[in-house]
């Protein structure tokens, strides 16, 4: 019987800070079971169902190499949920603004697929694409009613703020899916275009609900380097 041959290292072995993030996070999966815990805590089932592409092995060891380099933790939920979950430490919430700063670098991307996006997906994308400056002298919130979730979007002072769940009080409220929602705000549909084909119903000001995409920019592409 040949000797079995030493496995290659995973790691870079290179001194850069950089490099050691990418030995933390670096690893396929790693970053998007990240995103996904953005949004609180999650049962193993809850992420299989927002990370549809993913098998239970895989996520198995990418959640074991998380909680051992201090990305992610498990707790208990009290009674009567008595689960387990996993969420984000500290210093693993720091990973949201390397998010954004990706997200906003993948979008550049001439090769960029069209795919479904989950709800975590949305809502980084809506932190990372807001325009500040097409909010200025905007203050109040639309409620996005996506299936059984509610997500708060608030603007004050040229911020904003996008809260799952909360109040359900608001200027406007528009239910749809949230591929209706992506598009909406980040593609090429219009609001009148999925009103009148049922994707979206609007209540409440319906101008509120018009300005909502207008607050969002996506960057130019990259030039690409094909010929």
């Amino acid at each position: 019987m040949s000797p079995r041959r030493p496995q290659p290292s995973r790691r870079y072995d290179d001194g850069c800070a950089a490099a050691h993030a990418l030995d933390l996070v670096g690893e396929r999966w790693a970053l998007l079971v990240v995103r996904e815990l953005l949004l609180g805590p999650k049962r193993f089932t809850d992420l299989r169902a927002d990370l549809p592409g993913i098998s239970p092995n895989v996520l198995s060891q990418r959640l074991k190499d998380l909680e051992e380099t201090g990305v992610v933790q498990r707790s208990a939920l009290p009674p009567p949920a008595a689960t387990r979950v996993y969420e984000l430490s500290e210093w693993g919430r720091e990973l949201e603004p390397v998010l954004q700063g990706l997200g906003r670098w993948g979008a550049r991307s001439p090769a960029r697929p069209q795919a479904p996006i989950s709800l975590a997906t949305l809502i980084t994308a809506m932190k990372t694409m807001f325009h500040a400056p097409a909010a200025q002298g905007l203050g109040g919130s639309v409620v996005l009613k996506l299936g059984r979730e509610h997500v708060r979007v608030q603007i004050d002072r040229g911020e904003l703020h996008v809260q799952r769940g909360g109040p359900a009080a608001a200027e406007a409220t528009l239910s749809a899916d949230v591929q209706t929602l992506g598009a909406l705000l980040f593609g090429h549909l219009s609001l009148a275009v999925a009103e009148a084909e049922g994707l979206v119903q609007i209540e409440g000001d319906r101008a509120w609900a018009e300005r909502l995409p207008t607050l969002f920019r996506m960057p130019d592409p990259a030039p690409s380097c094909r010929s």
